[in-house]
């Protein structure tokens, strides 16, 4: 499909601005773009973890009491947590008054909202990352784009910036069937070439086209990026089917920008290691996890000295395969669960892929909204709302119990309404054993 020009413009002109404000975008995009090709530096990535660390050292309170020289693993593993209760001392003194700093705010959506400081090299890295990756999921910069979430004030754009990124805001705090409409119009008439958005508003949508017999034929999107959510497999391929087009997922958080995308076949995730370096601890301790375990993932982001990250725990897990040849290495994470209280376990406590249940519940005839909750180590409630009398949920339980155990006891509440968090994302699973939250 080809680009109208002025999304030809936009393309160019932003590589143009770059190239006089000194190239960093378009050669941390090239760096990516080898590197995805032929692998990080073993010895780069060593270089830059080595760097960070001796910077933090030198100019954070937090990390004074380490050597210069100190290894990644000699220091402590943090989260959130240990950011609030730090928050001063884990500022760099060399970029505390900055003023081309910027702020990100976390959503709040698994807790209290969190405000990360990011330097302005950080910012042109995320910004070089996120342009090359989303071009990987078949979105280039300028062609027109539709993003669907809740718009608080901290997001929200201006006039000129939506111009600018020839972007379009759609709420999706409200997702009736007028809303829906609405948005299915102006991303046919905008001629919208890219939807991003969180999963469970994207897979409303599909449920809409469905249910009200759209034809999608005049539309013009070539790809969807989901972001934030799991998107069950039976969602991703009736959109692809609807929209004919590639449905990636980035991995990505506010605090440190896009960090990886789903491979073209949706199986496992690429890990851009140029930015971030990745360890997979166990999840009972700060041991590194065994080849194929899966474990906790610790982040060290090799480009915010502003805020310096380093062995950060942001609650996810995933097995990750880490391939080496010639001195360069690539990362993959083969499964990604999400936030840890967001893993189920069965009955004998091995943890449960998250697309077991919304594989399944997906399809199910007159269920409108589910939330699966864990409470105890067999105990398991399903809230449901829909139609009672449409809804099998003796055929709903049979599917899910094989992976759960023969002994797991599954209670069914019928509700009137399962709100959305405050971010607007849907959490669709959650896990309340308190055995499995210490």
């Amino acid at each position: 499909m080809r680009d109208s020009l002025g999304e030809k413009a936009r393309w160019s002109g932003f590589f143009a601005l770059d190239a006089l404000r000194g190239g960093a975008v378009k050669k941390k995009f090239d760096e990516d773009y080898e590197a995805m090709r032929f692998g990080t530096s073993v010895a780069d990535d060593r270089r830059r973890v080595a760097d960070l660390i001796r910077h933090a050292v030198q100019t954070t309170d937090y990390y004074a009491r380490f050597s210069e020289t100190s290894s990644l693993e000699s220091l402590p593993v943090v989260n959130k947590d240990t950011f609030r209760e730090n928050y001063e001392a884990f500022r760099s003194s060399k970029y505390r008054d900055a003023k081309d700093n910027r702020v990100m705010t976390t959503s709040g959506s698994t807790g209290t909202p969190f405000a990360m400081v990011q330097d302005r090299n950080k910012a042109l890295m995320n910004t070089a990352d996120s342009i090359f990756l989303s071009a990987v999921g078949g979105y280039r910069i300028g062609q027109k784009i539709a993003f669907i979430r809740v718009w608080v004030d901290n997001v929200r754009k201006s006039r000129l910036q939506l111009f600018a990124e020839n972007s379009i805001m759609m709420e999706s705090s409200s997702l009736s069937d007028e809303s829906i409409g609405e948005m299915l119009r102006c991303i046919r008439d905008e001629k919208v070439k890219c939807l991003t958005g969180y999963s469970s508003a994207l897979g409303e949508i599909s449920r809409y086209i469905d249910r009200k017999h759209i034809d999608m034929s005049p539309f013009r999107v070539h790809a969807i990026l989901p972001i934030s959510e799991t998107m069950p497999e039976p969602v991703r391929e009736r959109l692809r089917e609807q929209f004919r087009c590639p449905v990636r997922s980035y991995y990505s958080n506010e605090e440190n920008g896009i960090m990886g995308i789903e491979s073209a076949n949706n199986n496992s995730y690429y890990i851009n290691s140029e930015s971030y370096h990745y360890e997979i601890l166990k999840q009972d301790s700060d041991e590194p996890a065994a080849e194929g375990e899966l474990g906790r993932i610790v982040i060290t982001d090799l480009t915010n000295y502003a805020f310096p990250i380093i062995r950060y725990d942001n609650g996810d897990s995933a097995v990750c395969r880490r391939h080496e040849e010639n001195g360069r290495f690539r990362l993959t994470l083969t499964e990604l669960y999400g936030r840890r209280s967001d893993i189920l376990y069965d009955t004998s406590g091995r943890a449960v892929t998250p697309y077991v249940i919304t594989n399944n519940f997906w399809d199910v005839d007159g269920v409108k909204q589910y939330r699966f909750i864990q409470r105890g180590i067999r105990e398991y409630e399903l809230l449901l709302n829909g139609d009672r009398d449409k809804m099998d949920v003796g055929n709903m339980i049979a599917r899910i119990r094989p992976a759960l155990g023969s002994d797991a006891e599954i209670n069914v509440t019928y509700v009137d309404e399962i709100p959305v968090l405050a971010s607007g994302k849907r959490k669709y699973i959650e896990n309340l054993c308190p055995e499995y939250r210490k």
